[in-house]
């Protein structure tokens, strides 16, 4: 067993494929194809499922990998460290980042700055729903996440207070208030943003106070959600950090207001571990808290 072989590997169960994995490790498919069945032979187990159109990783390749990406994790701690004993700050940074909410508002700002003070380390940033994020982090496939707080699973950080906001028809009665309650948004028509193999955190909001709306469209597109408001299909709602003022700019005929009682969560920064986070996690981390404040949105 190899560095190299657990680096194709981790490679080719995150791409699903060999060709894909090949060229991004810059070596040929019939390498990453030898490497893996050196690895299974050695190992006397299947990783991949080997089918005509995909790859899938096998039960235990999935229980298998999640050692093998926390090595592959030590290793890039380890590679960053000595680097920082060198006086060098480079290496590979993985964040997760969970929609609109974390990354128009939150993760540009922190980026920004993050590659001004560490322009050597390059940054990879996956995008998913908050729980794969949460899923992710603790499989080791990113070092550092945006999540919803609490988490008691991994070791977080708050940045901000969220709350999540009404969207209605500039004509509709509702647009004249100034705060509406959740029962008075369900009596309209709604439009639902669905996520995929999940409940949305509207979906989730919803059941939780037993409110069932007359659901009129689904929509996976927050533009097309708030456009489909503007042509007054329905009402919906979301988080006040998914809708920064561009977006609302391009939609005039759709207005958004508070929930009374107000519907607020917390969202912050989580790793597996602060103790064995690597460097440029922990640098990330770093720069966030520093930033916290500027972060809030007004």
């Amino acid at each position: 067993m190899t560095f190299t072989q657990l680096e194709i590997f981790a490679k080719v169960a995150e791409l699903g494929g060999f060709t894909a994995a090949a060229e991004q490790l810059g070596i040929s498919q019939s390498a990453v194809s030898h490497a893996l069945g050196l690895l299974e032979k050695e190992w006397g187990v299947t990783l991949l499922s080997r089918k005509q159109s995909n790859i899938e990783v096998t039960e235990i390749g999935r229980n298998i990998l999640i050692r093998v990406r926390e090595l592959l994790g030590v290793s890039e701690a380890i590679r960053q460290e000595v680097a920082a004993v060198r006086g060098l700050s480079r290496g590979v940074l993985r964040v997760g980042s969970f929609g609109p909410s974390s990354s128009l508002w939150l993760l540009p700002r922190i980026l920004g700055q993050f590659q001004k003070d560490f322009p050597e380390i390059d940054v990879i940033v996956d995008e998913a729903d908050d729980d794969d994020v949460v899923d992710w982090i603790m499989e080791r496939r990113v070092d550092v996440g945006f999540v919803v707080l609490p988490e008691e699973r991994l070791d977080t950080m708050p940045l901000v207070q969220d709350q999540f906001v009404a969207l209605i028809p500039a004509n509709h009665p509702l647009a004249k208030k100034k705060a509406v309650s959740l029962p008075e948004l369900c009596e309209s028509p709604y439009i639902m943003r669905i996520v995929e193999g999940r409940p949305s955190p509207a979906e989730k909001i919803l059941t939780a106070a037993n409110m069932r709306p007359t659901i009129k469209h689904r929509y996976s597109q927050i533009i097309t959600i708030i456009k489909s408001v503007e042509n007054g299909d329905g009402v919906s709602m979301m988080s006040d950090l998914a809708l920064s003022d561009q977006v609302m700019a391009m939609c005039p005929g759709v207005i958004k207001k508070p929930f009374a009682p107000a519907i607020r969560r917390s969202v912050g920064l989580a790793v597996h571990s602060l103790k064995h986070a690597s460097p440029a996690a922990s640098a990330f981390l770093k720069t966030a808290k520093a930033l916290a404040v500027k972060l809030r949105k007004p």
